[in-house]
Order: C-alpha cells, then sequence, then structure tokens
C-alpha cells in the first residue's frame, strides 16, 4: 500500500471517536465539532452498519445530545438498527441461558466468547454490541460430551466437510461444526491459539471468571488472555480482507476497562507464547496513534521497535471498506490455516478433505443435483488446490 498515508474523512473520524462508551470533555467537544463538519450522513450511516456499530453509534449520539443534527431518516436507520440489536441479543441470551443449563448439569464448565462474553461484561447487556451466535470454550476433554448434549437436546450440527476431517475436526477451523436449534447458532471453541505450542488456551479456562446471567453461571476469560486473542481474532479477520470498527471498539473498551489488568509485561510473555508478538504490536499501533489511547513507556517501546509503516494504511483501508473486499492472497490464508494444525498426519488428512468433500457439499457447492455431475469437478478442486498452495 506504501508507506503516504490514506486521507481519512470527517465521517470516518467521527465513527472512530463514536467507539467508546465514556467521553471527556476534550472528547466531547472534538465530536461535537465533527458532526457539525458532516455533510454525508448517507455515507456515515452506511459504513456504521457496514462496521457493524450502528447500535452503538444511535446510543452514544444520544447520550451526547447530537441526534438532532442528523437528517430524520439516517437517525431512523440507526435507532431501528439498536432496537433490532436489543431484540436479537436477548435471543441470544435466552439461547445461551439454555445451553449453559444443559452443560452445567453435567459439570462442563463453561466460558463465554466474544460477543456475549463482551456484551455481558463491557456493553451493559443493552444490545449495543451486535452479535449474531454464541461462542463458546470447552475443554478438549469435554468437548465431545458437550456437543452430544446439545445434538441430544433438538440441536442439529451442520454437516463435516468431508470424512476425512472427521478424525481431525478438533483440529480444523476455528471451531466445531455449527450447532443449530430454531435459529440459534452455537460454536464450540476448543483452541484459541493454534500454531505455536502453547498452554494459554488451558489458562483461558483454568482462570476465566464466573459471570451470574439472568438463571445461570458461567465463565469469561482474564481481561489480558480475552485482549490477546481478541487481537488474533481480528488479525485473521483482516487476513481474509475484511475488518469491523466494532472489532477495534472491542479492544478500545476493554483497554479502557481493564487496562491496568492488560498492560503488564505478562502480555508481552503470552504474546510471544502464543507467536503473537508482531501483531500485537500492529494493532496496538492504531489504538495509540489513532484513538489516542494511552499505554505505559515500556508498551510504547515495544509497539514503536516493531512499527509497521503499512499497518495505518491497513486500517484506514478497511475502516472505509470493511467487507467484500477482493482476497489479496487467498493462498497465504489456506497456508496460515494448514500450518496452524499440528501434526503432519492431520495435515495431510485437511488437505484430502479439501479436496474429496462429500458429494452433499459438492452438490451444493457447485449447483448440481446429479451425483455424475458432482463427481465431475472433483478434478477442479485439485488443480484450484495446487494453484492456491504455490500461490
Amino acid at each position: 500500500m506504501g508507506n503516504r498515508l490514506l486521507e481519512i474523512r470527517d465521517e470516518e473520524i467521527l465513527l472512530m471517536g463514536l467507539c467508546r462508551l465514556s467521553f471527556d470533555e476534550k472528547l466531547r467537544g472534538r465530536i461535537s465539532e465533527l458532526v457539525r463538519l458532516t455533510s454525508d450522513w448517507d455515507y456515515f450511516t452506511n459504513l456504521a452498519m457496514e462496521h457493524g456499530i450502528a447500535a452503538l453509534v444511535w446510543h452514544n449520539l444520544e447520550k451526547l445530545e447530537l441526534l438532532n443534527y442528523l437528517p430524520e431518516k439516517n437517525a431512523s436507520v440507526l435507532h431501528s438498527s439498536l432496537l433490532l440489536s436489543v431484540t436479537r441479543n436477548a435471543f441470544h441470551l435466552t439461547g445461551a441461558e439454555e445451553v449453559i443449563s444443559l452443560l452445567n448439569r453435567a459439570g462442563i464448565k463453561v466460558v463465554l466468547l466474544k460477543g456475549l462474553a463482551l456484551e455481558l461484561t463491557l456493553y451493559g447487556n443493552s444490545g449495543l454490541r451486535q452479535m449474531t451466535d454464541i461462542d463458546l470454550l470447552i475443554s478438549r476433554r469435554d468437548f465431545l460430551k458437550a456437543r452430544d448434549i446439545l445434538l441430544h437436546n433438538g440441536y442439529d450440527s451442520l454437516p463435516v466437510k468431508s470424512g476425512f476431517h472427521k478424525p481431525i475436526m478438533e483440529w480444523t477451523g476455528k471451531h466445531l461444526p455449527t450447532l443449530m436449534k430454531n435459529g440459534l447458532s452455537v460454536d464450540i471453541h476448543l483452541e484459541l491459539f493454534p500454531g505455536k505450542k502453547n498452554n494459554l488456551t488451558s489458562k483461558v479456562i483454568e482462570t476465566a471468571r464466573e459471570i451470574r446471567l439472568e438463571r445461570e453461571t458461567a465463565y469469561v476469560p482474564d481481561p489480558e488472555l480475552f485482549f490477546l486473542y481478541l487481537v488474533r481474532h481480528l488479525y485473521f479477520h483482516e487476513l481474509n480482507d475484511e475488518s469491523q470498527l466494532r472489532l477495534y471498539a472491542d479492544l478500545v473498551l476493554m483497554a479502557e476497562k481493564y487496562g491496568s489488568e492488560i498492560f503488564r509485561y505478562k502480555l508481552l510473555e503470552d504474546a510471544k507464547e502464543a507467536g503473537l508478538t508482531k501483531i500485537l504490536a500492529w494493532k496496538l499501533e492504531p489504538l495509540r496513534d489513532l484513538w489516542g489511547l494511552e499505554f505505559p513507556d515500556w508498551l510504547n517501546e515495544f509497539t514503536s521497535r516493531r512499527f509497521n509503516p503499512d499497518s495505518i494504511n491497513r486500517f484506514i483501508f478497511f475502516l472505509k471498506s470493511p467487507k467484500g473486499n477482493k482476497p489479496v492472497n487467498p493462498g497465504k490464508v489456506y497456508r496460515r490455516m494448514i500450518r496452524d494444525i499440528p501434526g503432519i498426519h492431520r495435515k495431510i488428512l485437511f488437505v484430502l478433505g479439501d479436496i474429496f468433500p462429500s458429494l452433499t457439499f459438492m452438490k451444493v457447492r457447485y449447483g448440481v443435483n446429479n451425483t455424475l455431475k458432482a463427481l465431475l469437478y472433483y478434478p477442479l478442486r485439485v488443480g484450484k488446490l495446487f494453484r492456491l498452495i504455490s500461490k
């Protein structure tokens, strides 16, 4: 992308400024100024929707008494997004209570991740953190038991892509095949820091903090390990050429609320153990240089030493275009995915599963109903995979 910084529009700076929950007098003044400078409210509103922060934006504009500057149609779109998010999050919370109840009765420790954990611990369970599913972390000892319990209680599992993947499904992808019931999606995660051998996921489970829902008790990760996991999660979104301010807002709010627990030397030790040292520095850059978050001197030095001239431009690119970008290097993403799978035999099974997925998958993927026609597409997959790996 080059070293020349891309230009940031007033509407984009305003969106960034609204990605928080507390505002000092200086920030209030800056946001008020940006609201008065903003002229393209359609662009502002559409971008807020694409970044998954429309509910948070409406809430903060109301809180700062600035809604009267928006055209009525734009304010209405943002408000509708908040109302939808409140309804949707209530649906997910009710579903999560059912799942947690089933697993608690079986003595299985449930650690909440991503949207649900963030909504409950950072956003005040008020619909401000938009989410689309329920993500749970379960220990390797209990994950099959947990999956079987949910399957026996009306949840259906999305099919495994290939029979080759079944023996290694706990090692591939981000989570087990999604479980679904009445429109609710549940993803069971087993490993938060794959790739370089480490014990951090076990530490997340061991150090997780108890949280009380309406009827059930569950757990959320320790802030420092949760922050590191969210950094990795954000990085892999960007590897797939998409990113949202929603994911940066999570980091900003975590830093503001739990900074004294997160920004300790242990963060660097854990990042090194997970192979995330450079990635952590690159994601801290925009938090410091664009959001103005204050770090301890040693963390500023750590971040500056690993300065990546392209990281801010990369952020600005996604700020303008969060989704639907043409992959720059899909081969790199695929190779990283294979590298994160431990063991040569598992890597081989994973690749074989991609070359020879099930016939059910082939028919859906290539839009054919005839078995013979579906079989004819297998050679195509061999060539495509070879090109992908060799890029």
